[in-house]
């Protein structure tokens, strides 16, 4: 990467920084408006995409055209996707009991707690993990089976996630199903093929994005990712809610926590 390039870099960074704090600012404001704070999760996969229109926006003249395009394609389908479809499942109810439950421990106001603990946070993450997106607009060269082994994985992460998705709202929709575990199709194998497939789809990102060593520094990005998705706020608060529900230890004891594996035999 050129000095220039470096530099057109440093002033992408600065700007998708600010476009993304203003548009959690805008959502706070729409969260504060309609009474529910999750509105936030509406937004996470539409803010990596805002990211990437920006990135591609201030590239002109930089980078490969075809992992710019990519790059930009695979950010923008991913985070409209889930944006879609966690609007979709969460329409017609209240507030989520992870931010119920958050917020009823605040110290002093809930308002100025949620901005800075759930919004301005969510800002950061989305910015940071985003990095090799917007790196990956001003590299030129690299390996090309390296790029394909990128989209690829990253194909197989949406897949993954999208068939996991659509399965388990197949399973809610029927009433006989209510208050139960679902353990079936790409369920039987990991608790959370949604998360799973989430990692895939940024170490995917990350490949594409890698054009020379100097995009081998973003590889914190998708580690950040599967941490945050395996160990940090995804699957443990998942499963401490569904922790209760009559069967879910079994569940646990047979399933992969997150790895597609074989179920366990029963003990």
């Amino acid at each position: 990467m050129t000095s220039s390039a470096l530099g057109a870099l440093g002033l992408t960074l600065i700007v998708t920084a600010a476009a993304i704090v203003a548009f959690l600012l805008l959502t706070f404001a729409v969260a504060r408006l309609v009474g529910r704070y999750n509105v936030v999760d509406v937004v996470w996969g539409p803010g990596f995409a805002l990211i990437a229109v920006v990135s591609l926006a201030m590239s002109d003249g930089y980078g490969s055209t075809s992992r710019k395009a990519l790059l930009a394609g695979a950010t923008i389908v991913w985070g409209l996707r889930l944006g879609s479809y966690i609007a979709w499942r969460s329409r017609g109810l209240g507030e989520d009991p992870r931010y119920r439950e958050m917020l009823d421990k605040a110290p002093g106001s809930r308002a100025a707690y949620a901005l800075r603990k759930v919004f301005l946070l969510q800002a950061g993450l989305i910015w940071l993990i985003s990095v090799p997106v917007q790196a990956g607009m001003f590299q030129r060269g690299g390996s090309a089976w390296i790029l394909a082994l990128g989209v690829v994985i990253w194909l197989g992460g949406l897949a993954f996630e999208s068939i996991g998705d659509a399965q388990l709202a197949r399973f809610k929709s029927d009433p006989a199903h209510r208050g139960t575990v679902m353990d079936r199709g790409l369920w039987r194998y990991t608790r959370h093929p949604n998360y799973f497939g989430d990692a895939c789809v940024w170490w995917g990102l990350f490949l594409i994005s890698a054009g020379s060593w100097i995009g081998l520094v973003a590889v914190f990005a998708p580690i950040l990712m599967t941490f945050l998705l395996a160990r940090g706020s995804g699957k443990p608060i998942t499963e401490k809610l569904l922790g209760a529900r009559p069967g879910y230890a079994e569940y646990v004891a047979r399933t992969s926590g997150f790895f597609p594996l074989p179920p366990r035999a029963a003990s």
